[in-house]
């Protein structure tokens, strides 16, 4: 199976979190390690297309409304099962 190169973190990464295992650093250095972390981390996203933004949408909507009727049949399928076991309930 091949690597993604995209997931593995980068040398610099690798080794601002190996020079901060050797030395102990203040509350406000290990914040800024981290702000620096964060950033480098963004700059690896990669934002989607508009045609792949509506083809993963739609993608999404598909999915809900069929998991929306499945779940909507189960219900109704269940209350006639409870309904014909128990009866209608009396007023």
């Amino acid at each position: 199976m091949a690597r993604k190169v995209i997931d593995e973190p980068s040398e610099e990464i690798v080794a601002n979190a190996r020079k901060e295992r050797e030395t102990k650093r203040g509350p406000f250095a290990r914040l800024a390690l981290f702000i620096q972390q964060v950033i480098a981390e963004l700059k690896k996203v990669v934002t989607p297309t508009r045609k792949e933004l509506l083809s993963y949408t739609g993608v999404v909507l598909i999915f809900v409304i069929i998991m929306m009727a499945l779940v909507s049949g189960f219900d109704w399928v269940f209350a006639l099962v409870v309904t014909y076991v128990f009866g209608t309930p009396a007023p």
